[in-house]
């Protein structure tokens, strides 16, 4: 007779993209491999001031440690937030996943760094922590990113017999990522793993994009897309653009959100023209993924921030020649389906189930990660009679 299946586990999820946005969290249940349930899920936003100092220490101007502190209570913030509104209890939560913030991204000398503070989030919520999921699959060779496709293959698993075909998960924050699901087999089983998918990152996303408005247009991102499809693409700066070697590099593969720069060829274009050249810019670097699939997706559907823009989605329909959607065309939340990936990989961690695989990530074998803080087992830090918190 088998074993009982595990129980699900109702966890929390928190991300805070490179597009800096704000944090996004949301709540799932789920026994590690079957999603069982999707909670609430809202977006705390980042004040301009909070945006500044993480544009900062991107550019290794800022305290970092200072800023790690004010991230993690602004998450514990988001956390409390939620379960006033779901009306739960600390208690009645098994795990946050804390993706934390990306400041440096570099695979290819065996660093990845995302700052955040596990034991603070855990003892400010009352909640056990998973966090670092990426660093062991760097630390083995991998590319560490892209860390959602065992979700997107669990939330395509869902979809049942309503694909015949291979399907692409396009996700636009400020990086791109993109996940091939293989067309469903029984052999598959309810965890697709590393038979089924494949991921990488395409290119930029949103980040050059939110970069260029910001510097020249005073704002902190191209809203429904208004600046792009107010101007023209120049093809001669796309075309310096999409002359770069990583998108003849085989996968796996993933970028640092400041890989790839506008250069001065682009300096004299309007803001408008700037925005509608690097909306195309996205666009193009996605299409260009077909390259490294082994099959042509039947369908792409699309999260992340870039699905709100229309200059964007429209360049991709023309250039993929099959239907693009917002994820939101399936029934998933595209503002809180990387929050509820964190979510997932926590329970995985929790269960020692594999997060990353040789064909997601350039794992050597299916590795499992996470690092964890336990609220119950953290000491209480006092403060001294200055006041400071020792």
């Amino acid at each position: 007779m088998p074993p009982p299946a595990p129980r699900p586990l109702r966890a929390i999820g928190l991300m805070s993209g490179t597009s800096l946005d704000g944090i996004d969290i949301a709540v799932i249940e789920s026994d590690g491999i079957a999603i069982a349930a999707f909670g609430p899920a809202f977006t705390l936003p980042y004040d301009d001031a909070m945006r500044l100092r993480l544009r900062a220490v991107l550019a290794g101007t800022a305290p970092v440690l200072q800023v790690e502190h004010e991230l993690t209570l602004l998450h514990a913030q988001a956390v409390r937030t939620l379960l006033e509104r779901a009306g739960l209890e600390a208690s009645q939560v098994d795990v946050i996943g804390f993706h934390g913030q990306t400041v440096l991204h570099r695979p290819d000398i065996g660093l990845t760094w995302q700052i955040g503070n596990g034991h603070l989030l855990a003892r400010e919520t009352g909640i056990d922590v998973a966090c670092d999921f990426r660093a062991a699959d760097v630390a083995a060779g991998g590319e560490g990113a892209p860390l959602v496709p065992v979700f997107h293959g669990a939330l395509a698993a869902r979809l049942g017999r309503s694909r015949s075909g291979p399907l692409a998960v396009l996700n636009l924050g400020g990086v791109g990522n993109v996940t091939w699901i293989g067309k469903p087999q029984p052999s598959h089983g309810p965890d697709h793993g590393d038979d089924a998918l494949i991921a990488f990152d395409t290119g930029p996303g949103n980040a050059l994009i939110d970069d260029w408005v910001a510097r020249r247009g005073g704002r902190p991102f191209d809203r429904d897309g208004a600046l792009a499809l107010a101007g023209t693409v120049n093809a001669e700066v796309l075309r310096g653009l999409a002359d770069n070697a990583y998108f003849s590099r085989p996968p796996p593969k993933s970028l640092d959100r400041n890989d790839f720069r506008l250069g001065p060829e682009g300096e004299g274009l309007s803001v408008e023209d700037g925005a509608a050249t690097l909306a195309a810019f996205t666009a193009l670097a996605a299409a260009r993924a077909l390259d490294h699939m082994p099959e042509p997706p039947e369908r792409w559907l699309v999260c992340g921030g870039g699905r709100r823009n229309p200059a964007i989605m429209g360049e991709l329909r023309a250039r993929l020649g099959v239907p693009v959607d917002p994820v939101e065309a399936v029934g998933w939340n595209g503002d809180a389906l990387e929050a509820q990936a964190f979510a997932y990989l926590a329970i995985r961690s929790l269960r020692g189930l594999p997060l990353t695989y040789p064909r997601t990530t350039g794992a050597p074998a299916p590795l499992p990660g996470g690092v964890f803080f336990a609220a119950g087992k953290i000491p209480q830090r006092k403060r001294d009679r200055s006041g400071c918190v020792c």
